[in-house]
């Protein structure tokens, strides 16, 4: 196959041999606004395809956990918890990892490899869940393995922000992050159907699910999707943002939304079963379908009200709706416990798109010179990699939470640290007089 080159922009955007494009730049409105739309779309797409079924995988656990002592295995709650626990934890490390996959592989290639490696803990899923005997370490090691799915949600925002521009980028990446984020809720919804058709419980058949699925979404890359040679690794963008202390601060209150969003979808499950077990258990996935589907409007009424105004908004709700959840758990119905989780899972929706909103504005405070505002852009592009990977350490710590404090202590303990992050918010973003005030943070 030939290099050849787009008719009307001969000089500028080249076409090579594994889908390689040379000469990229979507700042070029007359480039945008000719193939460079159409491309970027079909790449979003497909990544989204891509990056819903490694949702899928990493949420998977959250419904095998609840079926297995009806399949005949005999852990204890707390190793229950551990189950649930382990993909949040290795998909938080697997996000730091996969962000500099795309500059190094392309972001076409790295996809591909990426929905391939889904294999991995599909197939171990299938394996040890097949077998009651299957010793609680080894299910502790498959387990763990699911969390290649989170790795994907790092690679796909990082490959998807460089097809877009600056001013349709935050749109794309809402859209690149809700589309995902639904396969949590899916997985929930799908999976207890299918091990349940038929007589008796299929565990297998949670892994099974995921062999074709890995290899569609990887053939659809492959012929699909596009590697730009101008994607390059910005390692100075991570080393400005771990030195400015608003990267941290967001981090911290990231774990407020994104953890509580993870770390509950995983769980919710298990609670549901626990609380009300002749509930369906495909229910549970409204709450992951609704916390994915309300992110998109955190950035909208961020854009509107301001980040940090949301994002205090936000942890009132969370913190209502945890202090509910106490005070009518083991009296109220399940149509009130499930309304008082949805809008659990919607705060922290909306919360999750309203502090992505606040990043790009806490990093340009200050800025008075061309230099200095290119300094904040790159540092505010290294806090979005770091932060995602901070928060998505909430799918390790609620399970873990519960399972040290039950369910009354850990709801009281969430809305203790709800209330923590809402002062530290206001007191570093929202207080009076302050220059994060003052710019609307």
């Amino acid at each position: 196959m030939s290099a050849s080159t787009d008719t009307d922009l001969a000089t500028t955007l080249v076409h090579r041999p594994g889908r390689w494009i040379d000469g990229w730049d979507p700042e070029d409105r007359a480039q945008w606004e000719g193939p460079g739309r159409a491309i970027a779309r079909r790449n979003l797409t497909v990544s989204v395809f891509a990056e819903f079924f490694g949702f899928m995988m990493l949420g998977v656990w959250s419904v095998v956990v609840p079926n297995l002592g009806d399949a005949g295995f005999a852990y204890t709650t707390n190793q229950l918890y551990w189950l649930i626990a382990l993909p949040g934890l290795t998909g938080a490390a697997m996000r730091i990892l996969y962000t500099f996959m795309v500059p190094v592989f392309g972001g076409r290639n790295w996809t591909v490899v990426s929905a391939l490696l889904l294999l991995i803990p599909a197939t171990g899923l299938a394996w040890a869940v097949s077998d009651p005997t299957t010793p609680f370490g080894v299910m502790l090691l498959v387990a763990s393995l699911a969390g290649l799915g989170g790795g994907n949600f790092a690679s796909s925002m990082v490959n998807i922000s460089f097809f877009y521009p600056q001013r349709e980028k935050g749109r794309a990446l809402g859209i690149n992050a809700a589309g995902g984020n639904l396969g949590t809720g899916i997985v929930q919804l799908v999976v207890p159907l299918i091990i349940t058709s038929g007589a008796g419980i299929a565990l297998d058949r949670a892994g099974l699910i995921f062999i074709p699925a890995a290899i569609l979404s990887a053939l659809a890359a492959l012929l699909l999707m596009n590697n730009l040679s101008h994607a390059k690794s910005d390692l100075r963008s991570y080393a400005l943002a771990v030195r400015n202390p608003h990267t941290w601060i967001i981090s911290f209150l990231y774990i407020g939304t994104f953890g509580s969003f993870l770390g509950f979808s995983l769980t919710f499950p298990t609670l549901m079963k626990a609380m009300h077990p002749d509930v369906p258990a495909a229910l549970a996935f409204l709450g992951a379908a609704t916390g994915a589907l309300t992110r998109p409007f955190g950035g909208a009424l961020a854009d509107r009200f301001g980040g940090t105004r949301v994002t205090m908004a936000s942890y009132v709700a969370m913190g209502l709706g945890v202090v509910g959840l106490v005070l009518t758990l083991h009296d109220a119905g399940f149509p009130l416990f499930l309304g008082l989780f949805l809008l659990l899972f919607g705060a922290s929706g909306i919360g999750n798109g309203s502090v992505y909103r606040m990043i790009p504005i806490a990093f340009q405070i200050g800025a008075r010179d061309d230099e200095a505002r290119l300094r904040g852009h790159r540092a505010a592009a290294g806090c979005i990699g770091i932060a995602g990977a901070v928060g998505a350490l909430g799918s390790f710590f609620v399970p873990r939470t519960f399972a040290e404090l039950g369910i009354t202590g850990g709801l009281w303990a969430f809305a203790a640290v709800y209330a923590v992050m809402l002062v530290v918010a206001w007191g570093v973003y929202a207080r009076p007089g302050t220059d994060t005030h003052a710019a609307r943070v």
